[in-house]
């Protein structure tokens, strides 16, 4: 399912929201030129997250791995995983910018990719293989993950005009939308588990961390702010 809009509208103009968008596009285009860099190749990548670094089970993978958890949040390993990621903070990121307001959602956001590594570090070191210690994660999932988060918590009546391959539109509840979202995380985080050498490389348990704070800091960040609209009809 792919989300093409929500039906919220918001007060001001997500300024914070469009600048991330554009910083993950000025690092793709710019410093991984389009892909050109081998985003793959250990020795290659720098700004990637290694979690074999936390334990030093293994070195020299760019920066330190403190500064690499920050920077791997702007990275991508491709135009689809970069494009999908924008389309779903864009539409699911403005409402909730103004909901915490333009600080605050800054604040959130990177926490919120923080978490989302950190699950995905515990798992990895806890339960995963040597070699997939050594694999680079990378890409803006987990911190956007936060905020689907927040918004399943603050705007659960909004809906969701969703894409179903092959030609389907369907207008769903965005409650509904975002519990698939998280149910197809955990399904597949825990096949991925019991069998990571079919995990296909994606993040699943960062994506469970990142959702899973969002849930927990939404009213937080939340406090004190005026409610998200409602849509008029």
């Amino acid at each position: 399912m792919l989300p093409l809009k929500d039906n919220v509208p918001t007060r001001r103009l997500a300024v914070l929201t469009i600048a991330i968008i554009v910083a993950n596009l000025a690092v793709w285009l710019l410093w991984e030129r389009a892909g050109a860099r081998p985003a793959f190749q250990n020795s290659l990548v720098d700004g990637a997250y290694f979690p074999c670094e936390v334990e030093a089970s293994c070195n020299g993978f760019g920066w330190p791995w403190p500064a690499n958890v920050f920077t791997s949040m702007f990275m991508h390993a491709g135009w689809e995983h970069i494009l999908g990621n924008m389309l779903f903070l864009w539409i699911f990121g403005n409402n909730v910018e103004d909901t915490f307001g333009r600080v605050r959602f800054v604040l959130f956001y990177l926490l919120g990719g923080i978490a989302a590594t950190a699950l995905q570090t515990f798992v990895t070191l806890g339960f995963g293989s040597e070699r997939s210690a050594e694999v680079p994660n990378l890409g803006a999932s987990g911190a956007i993950a936060a905020v689907l988060g927040a918004y399943f918590v603050l705007v659960p009546w909004g809906r969701v005009l969703t894409f179903v391959i092959p030609f389907f539109f369907f207008e769903i509840p965005a409650i509904v939308f975002l519990g698939l979202w998280f149910l197809f995380q955990l399904v597949n985080g825990g096949f991925a588990f019991l069998h990571p050498e079919a995990g296909g490389g994606v993040a699943f348990f960062a994506h469970i961390g990142g959702f899973l704070f969002g849930v927990l800091a939404a009213k937080v960040f939340a406090a004190g702010q005026p409610r998200p609209l409602r849509p008029s009809y």
